[in-house]
């Protein structure tokens, strides 16, 4: 089993054309880019491949692509805020080839921690592949319990914990009552991925390495091998990168910097729409300081 709980893995933006339809081949295209750059895997579907907006069998098609795509391992997003849903999804990823699945926590229904669990561990035993859990509650509305998170950790098929809630007490527990498993936490917030590795973090699950990859390897590497000094210049290299990409709602302002960096059109689904005039010029002054991943 090729592994998919450290390292830097890309939450890969899903490209479209003028019409709407996605481009597979910039798509396709766009995940050999971040391969080639030394990403550990990569994730589409997800959040930030507006999976919001794709159709069931567009999300499985987008995962197919990827996966006929790289050698590198596939972590394909597969959540919804019904378990059934997130069953059906899961299992039709597994069929397109995924390695792992990235389940984002029930939103909008905002279940109980029993809820919370009970849907986990449906999709953990109707699936064999490893599965990470995704606490984003600026998006659900809802945490997952670290108790949850401790509980889910004895699951075999329950390997990582992807960490978007920016609280680093939350994460360090989890990471604290989790050693004695086989079950790893990935930074889930760009700008965290170094105090998240710190205290025992192994990686991130990244929307910067759409743009910088090498850099961003270089700083999980470099943390990793537990260069701290070095990770810091390195950390403070992409800090401006990794707040711009967040001026507007993700992925509004990274598909546009992945435009300018000439990877993809930019174009979005409604209700998403471009970025401000404003902050493009801004986005294109901080993309200008860097040297960038050619």
């Amino acid at each position: 089993m090729q592994d998919v709980t450290s390292g830097v893995f890309p939450a890969i933006t899903t490209p479209f054309g003028a019409d709407g339809s996605i481009d597979h081949d910039q798509l396709a295209a766009h995940a050999q880019f971040l391969e080639d750059r030394g990403v550990d895997g990569v994730v589409p579907a997800g959040s930030t491949g507006e999976s919001a907006t794709l159709t069931h069998d567009e999300h499985v098609d987008v995962v197919e692509t990827v996966v006929e795509a790289v050698d590198i391992p596939v972590i394909a997003g597969a959540g919804s805020n019904s378990t059934r849903e997130a069953i059906s999804l899961s299992e039709r990823a597994a069929d397109a080839g995924a390695d792992a699945l990235l389940l984002i926590s029930p939103y909008y229904n905002k279940p109980e921690p029993a809820g919370m669990e009970a849907h986990y561990r449906a999709v953990a035993d109707a699936v064999d592949l490893p599965q990470i859990v995704y606490n984003v509650p600026s998006r659900t509305g809802r945490n997952i319990d670290v108790e949850t998170a401790v509980s889910l950790a004895g699951h075999e098929n329950v390997v990582g914990y992807k960490a978007a809630s920016g609280d680093l007490g939350r994460v360090s527990e989890v990471v604290e009552r989790t050693r004695d498993e086989e079950f790893a936490v990935l930074a889930g917030d760009d700008g965290l991925t170094l105090p998240i590795m710190s205290v025992g973090g192994t990686g991130v699950i990244s929307v910067a390495a759409n743009v910088e990859p090498a850099r961003m390897v270089d700083l999980v590497e470099l943390a990793a091998a537990d260069e701290y000094a070095a990770a810091r210049d390195v950390h403070h290299e992409l800090g401006e990168l990794c707040r711009a990409l967040f001026v507007e709602t993700n992925p509004i302002p990274v598909k546009e910097a992945v435009a300018i960096r000439g990877h993809g059109s930019g174009e979005l689904r409604q209700p998403l729409t471009r970025l401000s005039e404003e902050h493009r010029e801004y986005l294109e002054g901080v993309l200008a300081d860097l040297e960038g991943d050619a």
